[in-house]
């Protein structure tokens, strides 16, 4: 009960969104934590839980990376004097080598790089990145026949306890 608080979506958690089709999509190779700029508009509506990372992927660019299509909807009680665009390009602050490697690894023929979610760490916003390859459709088979098997297995240690 101690660590309540990284458990998940929920009051208390520090998880903002998660990009589960990420994980369904693609095998993750690597991850990276990177931080976000942000503006304070942007801020509230994380702390609100008004983020969407679907469709959302990473782009290097004259050595910086930045995240594209993350969806971040404005509240109506803030920002009312700036002319809130909730999918902008954010950047992402992370070490020169780590972008370097996160480039030459999305320059090999399937991979790429995407964001899996968006969390709080102290006061800080963080997005957590993923060097991935795609998964083949025997894989996503394979994915969903072990989730479903997690499931039951679960099902049949509750009615075991119970009885």
């Amino acid at each position: 009960m101690a660590n309540k608080k990284a458990a998940g979506k929920g009051p208390g958690s520090s998880t903002i969104a998660q990009n589960k089709k990420a994980r369904f999509e693609y095998h993750i190779d690597e991850t990276f934590e990177a931080g976000l700029v942000l503006a304070g508009w942007e801020v509230k509506s994380l702390r609100a839980g008004k983020a969407q990372l679907t469709d959302t992927y990473i782009l290097i660019k004259d050595a910086e990376a930045w995240l594209l299509g993350c969806h971040i909807m404005p509240l109506n009680t803030t920002s009312t004097h700036v002319l809130a665009d909730p999918t902008r390009t954010r950047k992402l602050l992370l070490h020169r080598k780590e972008i370097a490697k996160i480039f030459s690894r999305s320059q090999e023929k399937g991979h790429t790089c995407v964001p899996l979610k968006l969390y709080w760490k102290g006061n800080k916003v963080k997005c957590e990145l993923a060097l991935v390859t795609g998964k083949k459709l025997h894989d996503k088979r394979a994915t969903e026949k072990d989730r479903d098997w997690q499931r039951q297995k679960g099902r049949i240690m509750r009615e075991q306890t119970k009885a």
